[in-house]
């Protein structure tokens, strides 16, 4: 039976420049079963999914379900719920965690997003952040300070292929220990399944195995980004995803925090250019001493037609190609 995963695998479509993009995740506990809309079509108030979605959306977030790997029961409106708040910056990367029973979940309405996404031009230690530069969230948040969060997509209503494919990952990975592991919703591209998001860094994976996915939980463990199998890191728009692996992979930098994507702008093309059908972006990416990088990119969708997800109609995806890296090359 072919699959959405398997066209693309066989394929080889490129990751790079592939993951979803959001500075600010919400992840909010919710056993029990998810359907395809899971924010609205889940144990959860729908009408609380919706409010917290639209609210998220307008300022760069995303909100996503959780549960525990394995069965799903719930049973009780009134459990305790894990929710998890994260940003993906680089230098103002961090994660919240508090523990809300359902009756008080609408508590989450009070989340200012537009605030998180000002946080980091507030700077460390203003007046309206704490200690460590997050603005004050109240509901009894802490900082998260455990295993590295490893978010596996299983949403089998929304594809079949992240049920086949993450279910068994997600199990893998909680019987082996060493991280935080859930099931989670849904961070997009259900083509590259089985399909991961590791927080606090927020980089997002593809078509890993248990011991590749547990080699890039070390390493974030550590404070560094494995490139291989890597979809992008969600603080960046897709060209700015795909400009940052690019320098990672010319230089060797692994350090999570050494890399940011400062400007993404896309060039003018010519009618008379053979490639006037292309979009070309020009991307600097800058690294934390100074050093920086001016990459070109070529988007295109002028590939074998694939189906985005297992259904859906086949269409050639869109990818991003370096055409070209400028500045400094790697350190000796």
């Amino acid at each position: 039976m072919s699959t959405c995963a398997t066209a693309s695998r066989a394929l080889a479509e490129p990751l790079a420049g592939t993951a979803a993009t959001a500075r600010t995740w919400l992840l909010i506990e919710q056993p029990g079963p998810w359907g395809k809309k899971a924010l609205t079509q889940s144990h959860l108030d729908p009408e609380l999914g919706q409010a917290l979605d639209a609210a998220a959306s307008a300022h760069g977030g995303r909100v996503a379900l959780i549960r525990r790997p394995g069965r799903h029961a719930d049973n009780s409106s009134t459990a305790r719920h894990r929710i998890y708040l994260a940003r993906t910056v680089p230098g103002d990367s961090w994660v919240r965690t508090v523990a809300l029973s359902g009756d008080d979940l609408g508590e989450l309405r009070k989340l200012d997003f537009a605030a998180l996404d000002d946080g980091a031009s507030v700077g460390v230690g203003g007046a309206t952040t704490d200690t460590d530069g997050v603005p004050p969230l109240g509901l009894g948040w802490e900082p998260y300070r455990g295993d590295p969060l490893a978010l596996v997509c299983t949403n089998g209503k929304r594809d079949r292929c992240c049920a086949l494919l993450g279910r068994p990952l997600a199990a893998e990975l909680e019987a082996s220990g060493g991280a935080n592991v859930w099931e989670i919703t849904h961070i997009g591209g259900h083509r590259f399944a089985p399909t991961l998001l590791v927080l606090p860094y927020g980089y997002a994976y593809g078509r890993l195995d248990t011991p590749a996915v547990k080699g890039v939980l070390d390493a974030v463990r550590d404070g560094h980004v494995l490139t291989d199998g890597c979809r992008g890191r969600s603080a960046w728009d897709r060209p700015g995803q795909a400009a940052d692996l690019a320098v990672r992979e010319r230089t060797g930098e692994s350090s999570a925090h050494a890399l940011t994507v400062t400007s993404v702008r896309e060039e003018p093309t010519k009618p008379q250019q053979p490639d006037a059908d292309q979009r070309r972006w020009r991307v600097t990416v800058a690294h934390m001493d100074r050093r920086r990088w001016r990459v070109l990119l070529a988007e295109s969708a002028d590939g074998p037609a694939l189906p985005a997800s297992c259904g859906a109609t086949p269409a050639a995806p869109v990818r991003m190609d370096v055409v070209r890296i400028e500045g400094p090359p790697a350190r000796p």
